[in-house]
């Protein structure tokens, strides 16, 4: 499978001056370091890249040092051995601990956010704090929770598979349509740019069936009434990856859980409003003292 290049997909990309590669947990590491205060760490979803964070990190950098990884198989980083929530959860703290940065604060978005709950559930570089961004938290009901993994693993391990999904983006206009009929966010002409150059390459397509075939929720649920730290759950209301009514149940299910629910969003909410989603987490830090009072 062919990864993204960075001296081809890579060029000009947002905060490249930011970037560099890190050898970590197994994985050699795209990620991104800009500003200056404690540490948040912000971990992006299946199929994204830390293109997904370019309007919400210099924003956010006004007041945290901000760590932006690219996934394993995702983007420029390599690829893990079983891209398990766990095994993930694990590298990432290993990249953490190689930076020499502890996460204050750590923002999930979609599956991104299972990952920052493992991590704070399996003491992996914890934070103080979580903050879940349309949260892909809870495993699919009935039968989908077997079936969605394993046709996954079935596409993984067919080498063909991810080329020929690779080669259905490069139709013109299949990736804006499919974004937009997969997540109800309208994401601006540059954002689209930028997914089509990974969704193009059957590497990167690789890596995000690689992690939905090992996406396997039910010892994040069992975990869920003892993550003791206060989380704040961001949900758009016009969500079409991941209904509101699963951050509503998992914010009823933390011991100090809180829900906010956007509405006229979608599910690359912090794409769509990336100044709202930075002033609601950068609140709820300084209301759970991580940030000085303003």
């Amino acid at each position: 499978m062919a990864a993204p290049r960075w001296d081809r997909e890579g060029r000009d990309w947002p905060h490249a001056e930011t970037s560099r590669f890190v050898a970590a947990g197994g994985v050699k590491w795209h990620v991104q370091v800009m500003g200056a205060g404690p540490v948040a760490l912000l971990i992006h979803g299946t199929g994204s890249a830390t293109h997904s964070w370019r309007d919400v990190m210099p924003l956010l950098a006004k007041d945290f040092t901000v760590v932006a990884p690219d996934l394993p198989g995702h983007g420029f980083s390599s690829s893990i051995g079983r891209a398990s929530p766990v095994n993930v959860a694990t590298a990432l703290a290993a990249l953490m601990d190689s930076l020499g940065l502890a996460p204050a604060l750590t923002v999930g978005h979609s599956a991104g956010a299972a990952i920052a709950l493992t991590m704070a559930d399996k003491r992996l570089a914890r934070p103080q704090s979580v903050v879940a961004l349309g949260g892909a938290l809870l495993p699919f009901p009935g039968m989908a929770g077997k079936l969605f993994p394993t046709m996954a693993r079935l596409m993984f391990v067919n080498p063909l598979a991810p080329e020929l999904f690779a080669m259905r983006t490069r139709s013109p206009g299949e990736v804006a349509s499919f974004l937009k009929r997969a997540t109800a966010s309208p994401i601006d002409a540059r954002g689209i740019e930028l997914y089509e150059r990974l969704l193009h390459t059957s590497g990167h397509i690789g890596g995000a069936l690689a992690l939905m075939a090992n996406w396997d929720l039910v010892p994040l649920e069992k975990a869920l009434p003892s993550i003791d730290l206060p989380v704040l759950l961001i949900h758009g209301a016009r969500d079409a990856t991941i209904p509101a009514a699963t951050s509503q149940t998992v914010a009823g299910r933390l011991p100090n859980g809180q829900l906010m629910v956007v509405p006229d969003l979608g599910h690359l909410a912090h794409e769509e409003a990336p100044a709202l989603h930075v002033e609601a987490i950068a609140d709820f830090a300084r209301a759970h003292g991580l940030l000085g009072k303003s």
